[in-house]
């Protein structure tokens, strides 16, 4: 091999960018007879992404030739090494264009849809440094985006456990439909059912729908549900359905009406609860929500109206106090707001494993009632499309049903 002077810099104009530069004090050659370059200190190289600027990588100099030419050969020849924790599935720039249901969309959201499994702050990353483009220019995570616009997403690796994970999908499974039309699905979800996954939960009620439904364009959760409530649960199949739909709940226009079983006779003039509430994480990492003052910092207020429809005396042979079923209606959203409220009360729901009476909770199974006694039983709201008032119900499930029989 000819040899090469000290202070001699080369650069090879190829899809790859190469420099190999002497440091600033010459090393003397190894003498462990393995021939090695001592001048090159840093030899970097960068994959080709399209013609754009890509992350630089160093290779280290104490290291034989033969390996030193193998890895200029990689480079040359448009090859690099697999990394053994990054999985290549995705290596080529996407151009994306926005279709009807997407516009209006943040772009932020956007993107995650298209690149499942990639961390948030990635997708950040590189709306910052510019790597995404909309119609060919820099962009902002809140722009908004539109019918017709052109979406460039850069190359991006995801782990090889995400690849894994979406290698194996949620089953497919569809739920009962209460009221279905080209805009939303109205669906009565079964307890012990997620509504997405996150949190320990691989998949929930959204990722199954997806996968009966593979045909769907767009399907989105409009609202949420407690895993261990049942009840009507809003899809939307139209992303203006879903803008239209969510802010009405954010407005208040829709009438949510949940039917909950607790312990003791509620009284009958208690009708309405509005206690602010305050959401905190337990020691365990757990979520957690009680009932605070108006003047604490993160107090968020909660109104929530209360009416009896039936009183039960209570069943000394089984061990089961005197209870009330309740129409509960919620005019605010808060996280787990009907469960504190009305154990706030000292009327704890039934089979509530959070905020409920855990000694009587040990008894319930017994006589049939394996669950939490809460359920979304009436949905009032404006049609996305029509503007017509809609009002849906759901009837207790069995399992509900034969507990108050």
């Amino acid at each position: 091999m000819e040899q090469l002077a000290p202070n001699t810099t080369i650069h090879v104009k190829i899809p790859f960018s190469v420099s190999m530069r002497q440091p600033d004090k010459f090393r003397p050659a190894s003498t462990d007879n393995r021939a090695v370059f001592p001048w090159a200190r840093h030899l970097w190289h960068r994959p080709a992404c399209v013609g754009e600027m890509a992350g630089w990588t160093k290779i280290q100099t104490n290291q034989p030739l033969t390996h030193k030419l193998a890895q200029v050969k990689h480079i040359i020849e448009g090859k690099l090494p697999q990394e053994p924790t990054q999985n290549s599935a995705a290596v080529a720039v996407r151009l994306i264009e926005v279709d009807e249901d997407s516009a209006g969309q943040r772009l932020d959201n956007f993107l995650m849809r298209h690149l499942k499994g990639v961390p948030k702050t990635h997708v950040y990353r590189i709306i910052r440094s510019g790597e995404v483009r909309v119609n060919k220019g820099r962009c902002q995570a809140d722009t908004r985006v539109e019918m017709g616009d052109m979406v460039r997403l850069p190359p991006v690796r995801i782990s090889d456990k995400v690849q894994e994970k979406a290698e194996r999908p949620a089953p497919a499974r569809e739920f009962p439909v209460l009221f279905e039309d080209d805009h939303l699905i109205a669906l009565d979800k079964p307890a012990g059912v997620a509504v997405h996954g996150g949190s320990g939960v691989s998949f929930g009620v959204i990722e199954q729908l997806r996968q009966a439904r593979p045909q769907a364009k767009f399907l989105e959760l409009v609202h949420r549900l407690d895993r261990e409530t049942s009840g009507i649960l809003l899809v939307a199949k139209k992303r203006s359905a879903l803008t239209k739909l969510q802010d009405q709940f954010r407005e208040r226009e829709t009438g949510k009406t949940y039917l909950a079983l607790v312990n003791g006779a509620w009284p009958v003039n208690k009708k309405v609860i509005d206690t602010p509430l305050h959401k905190y994480l337990q020691a365990d990492g757990e979520r957690r929500v009680r009932v605070t003052t108006v003047d604490d910092p993160d107090a968020m207020r909660a109104l929530t109206l209360v009416k009896v429809r039936s009183h039960f005396a209570p069943r000394a042979m089984q061990g089961l106090p005197a209870m009330s079923l309740l129409e509960v209606t919620i005019k605010t959203g808060r996280t787990h707001q009907i469960r504190v409220h009305l154990s706030s009360q000292g009327h704890a729901i039934a089979g509530d494993d959070k905020y409920g009476d855990f000694d009587l909770n040990k008894r319930l199974p017994k006589q049939g009632l394996k669950r939490m006694f809460l359920h979304a039983w009436r949905l009032q709201f404006n049609h996305p499309a029509t503007q017509e008032r809609i009002e849906l119900h759901s009837p207790l499930p069995v399992e509900l049903a034969d507990f108050v029989a």
